[in-house]
């Protein structure tokens, strides 16, 4: 049996630690063994209890954002991080994205949507680790799932001219998130709202999705005018 994802929980309000902490103790493989309420807390816990996982709030009283970032995701600190913030900015979401959170939960969320991506991260941990040959090496097939990309046209093709593989991810980490397990979609509005697009730039990239086979768009009809165009991602 895999050994359980051991987890830090890092948030400056007790009760909502208190309250994650049950979440993470829900999910089927995690442990939760720590919790820390400051940056200074947080860096020597990581350094203390080694977790393979940290769930970070970025709004702590003894660090602006940027260093926060920096500090936790560092280089060498041996452990991932998902960040579970109120911060729905565009830059804010960029820069963890950039310095390699694995997953960002805007607050305020449920259990079912944190236990959902522990459950991701679970499967694609798993599964680069049972992809390990005898030499050390790893296939490109388990870096792709590791890297959430399902290959294809959207990874081997350039793009089109005036879109950006920065924020190509960022709408494909909209879509992924709102088509969850249950098969969910997102229009071009409200993708638009969740990364900081226009609707008609988000419509741009999530088309281009459809039309490189990562996504599939589907209609519905509401009770005057043109039906609504709403993307889903597309379990490959």
């Amino acid at each position: 049996m895999t050994d359980e994802i051991r987890v830090l929980v890092v948030d400056d309000d007790f009760m909502v630690a208190k309250v994650h902490r049950g979440y993470v103790s829900s999910a089927p493989g995690f442990t939760v063994v720590g919790v820390a309420a400051t940056a200074a807390q947080a860096v020597q816990a990581v350094a203390d209890l080694a977790p393979d996982l940290v769930l970070l709030d970025l709004y702590l009283p003894d660090s602006t954002v940027e260093d926060l970032l920096d500090a936790m995701l560092a280089p060498g600190l041996g452990c991932d991080v998902m960040v579970l913030s109120a911060a729905n900015d565009l830059s804010t979401v960029r820069a963890a994205f950039q310095g390699g959170a694995v997953q960002y939960l805007i607050k305020p969320f449920g259990r079912d949507d944190l236990v959902a991506r522990l459950a991701d991260y679970r499967r694609r941990r798993e599964s680069l680790d049972g992809a390990v040959r005898a030499d050390g090496t790893v296939a490109q097939v388990a870096v792709d799932e590791l890297f959430g990309r399902s290959g294809g046209p959207t990874r081997e093709q350039p793009l089109p001219k005036g879109l950006a593989g920065p924020t190509l991810r960022l709408v494909v980490g909209a879509l992924r998130e709102a088509s969850g397990p249950r098969g969910g979609s997102i229009s071009a509005t409200e993708c638009g709202e969740r990364v900081g697009l226009a609707r008609v730039s988000a419509r741009r990239y999530l088309e281009h999705l459809v039309e490189t086979g990562a996504a599939v768009v589907e209609h519905r009809y509401g009770g005057s005018g043109r039906p609504e165009r709403r993307y889903r991602w597309r379990d490959h």
